[in-house]
């Protein structure tokens, strides 16, 4: 049998926060296989990628490419070895057109110094063809969809002849319609030769488009399975640990909806240079006791609707009101201090401060409660983190730098921070991406908690699963609009009916609904 890549024995330790990520892992790829890594957050996948991509050495260990010994000391040293990575969060940039992101670092150049940009875009377009991607050449970035952007990130590789793809989370923010394209796309790369490994956390998908499946847990490799020959409950008990119950039970609203807590009237945001406003004249109200969703694909305003929610993005015109009270003009420190709780979609840029401990990033906004004559209690401040730790289940220690721990780590650490301190509105924005089952149906358990306390929960996600599992009341966005509102949805985690096929063309722009669908 030949072998794409064959890791041996790889241990991974940070010495600066006494936390071993890898444990003698060993994890073989073979040629044109699409191989799915699976595991807990902190379970040492992303680490393990990140050792095969030259992004971090390991401490011990061998990797072979091709049967070849290889040390592997940047990105750079991947890529002459044929392995190429695409990450959950884009390196693209979306001024350039499609041809200058994928061509950056080798671009064609005429009379040896020039870029030839026809020539660039002549090689790009022949690669686009070849995939069947749905993409031009000569389109800036900022234009595509999510879905698109990721065919971008693919086409990076693929330009450069890499044959051996790492993809983390690579359907986390795509529509059903998006999802099915790309697995063509997978398939259509394995049988041409290229070996894949998806580090996915989704069950179904597992199934759908693997042929083996290698499982991690708590920094050890603890099974490797031909997909076909293992379910999904038998891949949840492994990751875990224990019996997870895949699919959440839907928790109905068991009360009225009460007043309005936060109410978006004509809401328009425009941006200097855009042809169309990024919001346009957008109405909607989030009452206590509800959970309102917002659906949509990247660049259709889900963003910016977060962004202002946020108090990161100013309105060009219309009003936000909290209570009844415009709060259009307030800032974020002003929205805090009105009860605002915010669990952003960029946990890094905007939820957290990597370089901090923890315990900072944990008790960043109740400072005061913490001081005792001008002195922080570093006493009470360490039970209170440790408190949390237990409670989210957090692994680690809230000494540590938050940079250091894994992205569903951080992400939970946001979380117990913002729902510890929600007034009466609470904004989740993709808050399941990067986690695993056992962690999601934690959130999700804990939205349906605050909603059945009186609160308004925001929930703004791309993942149409997540949004018909949970939200009482859903608003599909395209183009800076209200495309559809759905009222009364009925539906579990798994649903995947007639009603999600919908929603998902709505989120293409396939069609509008002006009336509730009931």
């Amino acid at each position: 049998m030949e072998y794409a890549v064959r890791m041996r024995g790889i241990t991974k330790i940070y010495p600066e926060d006494n936390f071993k990520a890898n444990s003698g892992v060993s994890l073989d790829l073979r040629e044109g296989e699409i191989l799915c890594l699976a595991g807990e957050n902190g379970a040492g996948k992303s680490t393990l990628m990140k050792i095969l991509y030259g992004l971090t050495p390991p401490t011990e260990g061998e990797i072979l490419v091709r049967g070849k010994p290889v040390v592997i000391n940047s990105p750079l040293d991947a890529n002459r070895l044929g392995i190429g990575m695409v990450h959950q969060h884009f390196m693209l940039f979306p001024e350039f057109t499609v041809a200058q992101n994928v061509v950056m670092g080798i671009e064609p150049v005429k009379g040896k110094i020039f870029y030839d940009q026809a020539e660039a875009e002549k090689r790009v377009t022949e690669e686009i063809r070849r995939h069947h991607f749905s993409i031009e050449a000569d389109k800036p970035v900022k234009a595509l969809t999510v879905g698109q952007m990721q065919q971008v990130e693919i086409l990076k590789l693929l330009y450069r002849k890499l044959d051996i793809l790492i993809l983390d989370e690579p359907t986390a923010v795509l529509t059903e319609q998006e999802i099915a394209s790309l697995f063509r796309t997978f398939r259509e790369l394995s049988e041409s030769g290229k070996s894949l490994i998806l580090i996915t956390h989704k069950m179904p998908e597992i199934k759908q488009i693997s042929g083996r499946v290698a499982v991690m847990r708590r920094g050890e490799m603890v099974a490797v399975h031909d997909t076909a020959r293992v379910d999904e409950h038998t891949i949840s008990h492994l990751m875990v640990g224990r019996e997870v119950d895949l699919w959440l039970d839907r928790k109905e609203r068991t009360g009225a909806v009460g007043d309005p807590v936060i109410a978006f009237e004509d809401v328009t945001v425009e941006r200097r240079g855009q042809k169309r406003p990024l919001l346009d004249r957008v109405s909607f109200t989030a009452g206590a006791g509800e959970i309102l969703g917002l659906a949509g694909v990247g660049g259709n305003g889900l963003g910016t609707v977060e962004a202002v929610l946020g108090g990161f993005v100013p309105v060009t015109s219309g009003r936000i009101l909290h209570r009844g009270e415009d709060i259009t003009a307030l800032d974020t420190r002003s929205l805090r201090k009105r009860g605002l709780a915010y669990v952003p979609a960029d946990r890094l840029e905007v939820g957290s401060a990597s370089e901090a401990s923890v315990r900072e990033n944990i008790i960043i906004n109740r400072r005061r409660e913490f001081s005792r004559l001008g002195f922080l209690d570093q006493r009470a401040m360490e039970k209170f983190s440790k408190n949390l730790f237990e409670h989210y289940d957090i692994t680690g220690n809230d000494e540590q730098r938050l940079g250091s721990l894994s992205g569903g780590n951080i992400q939970k650490v946001i979380l117990a921070r913002e729902i510890d301190q929600y007034k009466d509105y609470i904004v989740f924005s993709e808050p399941t991406w990067g986690l695993d089952i056992a962690a999601s149906h934690y959130v999700y358990e804990q939205m349906a908690a605050l909603r059945d306390k009186g609160a308004a929960v925001i929930l703004i996600s791309s993942n149409l699963d997540e949004i018909l599992a949970n939200a009482d009341r859903i608003l599909v966005f395209y183009q800076g609009t209200i495309a559809a509102e759905i009222r009364d949805v009925v539906g579990s985690g798994d649903s995947s009916g007639d009603l999600k096929e919908e929603i998902g063309a709505y989120m293409l722009g396939l069609g509008r609904r002006g009336a509730a669908h009931e």
